[in-house]
């Protein structure tokens, strides 16, 4: 079976502004890659809006009304001093929302082995009632909720390599005892949290923080150490990766050291994982990654190793 590929228009028209990380460019960056002779067969689909249905399994109706009800007729409207919406700023973040939610289904039903959603805006530091970190709908809970109520999934795990901790997720799923959240980061820089310590309500937390300047070795050392390990024996029946590509070492917005060949060997370990527990069933949803070069590069990597190429 092969790997879908889900993106709308929509999530490029989303602009925080002129200087703003999260640009548009991101977006455009990795599609332009991902139509290379490469990727002939993936498959393709458009993201759908998520469903109030969708989001509520998340995110509250009151806090779904009010962050649509701020997005902006024209210029911004800023949530904090890194958040800022646009006019098309409500239409990316349902996209790319329903987007996950869209994979999920075809991941499910057999469809498809596995599935890259390149959405824009990021979610994982969406908390159940707080937008923050450039993100407002917190993307992969959404998903793995929806893989739990409409497909009878019940064990959910999201595996997180971005250079920022998903204090979004973690916040979500941390009294879920069928849901784990495991994260490489990091350590000392936003949004700061990320203890090690902090492991859930029921232990179904696995936090590793990384010094700053760690290369890569470390991060495979905290991968084969403790996270792996946690994944295969939690069993999960669906999981996910969060996949930010923003611990490169080109990458301006923090410290890490990571090379494509290391996120291709993450990618490589979780789809072996997803083989052993849950029939091959992942589903790598777009976080963070804000050099253009490195990100676009860093994706199609990981794209290809979904393929199996």
């Amino acid at each position: 079976m092969s790997t879908l590929l889900v993106t709308h228009h929509d999530c490029i028209e989303h602009d925080p502004g002129e200087f703003h990380p999260e640009h548009p460019d991101r977006l455009r960056g990795i599609l332009r890659l991902l139509e290379a002779e490469d990727f002939m067969l993936l498959h393709r689909d458009e993201a759908p809006h998520a469903t109030h249905a969708q989001l509520l399994r998340v995110h509250p109706l009151s806090y779904i009304e009010e962050i649509l009800a701020k997005v902006p007729h024209d210029g911004h409207h800023s949530i904090d001093g890194d958040t800022y919406m646009s006019p098309y700023t409500g239409e990316a973040a349902l996209r790319s929302a329903g987007g996950a939610c869209a994979a999920v289904d075809a991941v499910a039903r057999g469809e498809v082995r596995n599935a890259f959603v390149a959405g824009r805006p990021p979610g994982h530091h969406a908390e159940r009632s707080q937008a923050m970190g450039f993100c407002f709908f917190n993307n992969v809970a959404v998903a793995a909720y929806h893989a739990r109520e409409v497909h009878g999934l019940q064990r959910v795990a999201v595996m997180d390599f971005d250079v920022h901790h998903g204090n979004g997720t973690q916040h979500i799923f941390w009294d879920d005892p069928d849901a784990m959240y495991c994260s490489t980061h990091q350590e000392g820089t936003f949004p700061y949290t990320g203890l090690r310590e902090e492991t859930g309500a029921h232990n179904n937390i696995v936090n590793c923080p990384l010094p700053a300047g760690a290369k890569g070795d470390l991060f495979r050392e905290a991968m084969e150490n403790d996270v792996l390990p946690a994944l295969r024996a939690f069993k999960p029946d669906i999981l996910f990766i969060s996949a930010g590509f923003d611990a490169h070492a080109r990458d301006p917005m923090a410290h890490l050291r990571f090379n494509v060949a290391d996120f291709v060997w993450a990618t490589d370990e979780l789809l072996k994982v997803a083989d052993e527990c849950c029939q091959g069933r992942l589903v790598s949803v777009l976080e963070g990654g804000y050099d253009v070069v490195a990100l676009s590069a860093s994706v199609a990597a990981h794209v290809r190793r979904l393929m199996g190429i």
